[in-house]
């Protein structure tokens, strides 16, 4: 069997619930600001979180519901780039008011991690200075060896590009690492470039296809907070037996499951 020596982490949803109550309102903050009465709810911002990407899902939106609309000039690169810049100033002065808390178990996790030298990555879709805002109230951007963000690859997830690009960069193989996720789109990218995935569910991924994931649970627990098991693909039920008694998910425990698989 292969040494477990990285731990891979996306970044919305899964670090911390930031779609519904950052991303999502600091959209509608940029909208507001450039005169647009384009409101995204909170159901409504769960479908958008089916294209990845920010520029990405504006352009979705506008061409699904406001087709007429044509950018000033016909320059849409120029507009999406300044709307998003707008609204990651707006997500970054959400976090500067109230902090989005990271979720349950993450932290122990990663400090685990840090003890036991086992080497830290981010692959997200998320804007750098997104991810960087976040890291920098809630835990250490030094801790990452890699932070691969944003437009760093040309195709965003589901496409396994971003992990691609982290596993060369950390010269590494798949089998090295585990991956934590919280999306189905997170997985097929993650499942694309040969990665073992953890899925940690969250408000708008809950009924979402994991069909390849070694192990789906509702977050990554804590000793006084213990996770729930949902399911899990039938060649990896020992994931589920071996967390299940402790109540968390710990270096220890991934590498007793991977150890029997």
């Amino acid at each position: 069997m292969t040494e477990l020596q990285a731990l891979i982490f996306d970044v919305d949803g899964t670090l911390a619930d930031t779609e519904r109550d950052g991303h999502r309102v600091a959209f509608n903050k940029a909208f507001a600001e450039r005169g647009f009465d384009w409101v995204w709810s909170e159901f409504g911002y769960g479908e958008l979180l089916a294209v990845s990407g920010g520029k990405e899902r504006i352009y979705h939106y506008l061409q699904q519901y406001h087709p007429d609309f044509q950018p000033p000039g016909g320059n849409w690169e120029g507009f999406l780039a300044d709307l998003h810049a707008l609204k990651t100033k707006h997500y970054q002065e959400l976090l500067t008011q109230a902090a989005i808390p990271l979720r349950i178990g993450v932290k122990r996790l990663i400090l685990e991690a840090r003890e036991q030298g086992i080497r830290l990555a981010i692959a997200t879709t998320s804007a750098l200075p997104n991810v960087l805002a976040l890291l920098e109230r809630t835990l250490d951007p030094s801790w990452f060896e890699i932070i691969a963000a944003g437009d760093i690859v040309p195709a965003k997830k589901p496409a396994p590009d971003i992990y691609h690009y982290v596993l060369e960069k950390m010269q590494l193989t798949a089998n090295d690492c585990i991956v934590i996720e919280d999306s189905h789109h997170g997985l097929q990218a993650a499942l694309g470039a040969g990665l073992r995935t953890v899925v940690t569910l969250n408000h708008y991924t809950q009924n979402q296809d994991f069909t390849g994931a070694r192990l789906v649970v509702s977050h990554l627990g804590e000793p006084n907070q213990p996770c729930k098991y949902v399911r899990s693909d039938m060649s990896c039920r020992i994931l589920a037996r071996t967390f299940t008694p402790q109540g968390h998910i710990s270096l220890a425990s991934i590498r007793d499951a991977l150890a029997s698989l």
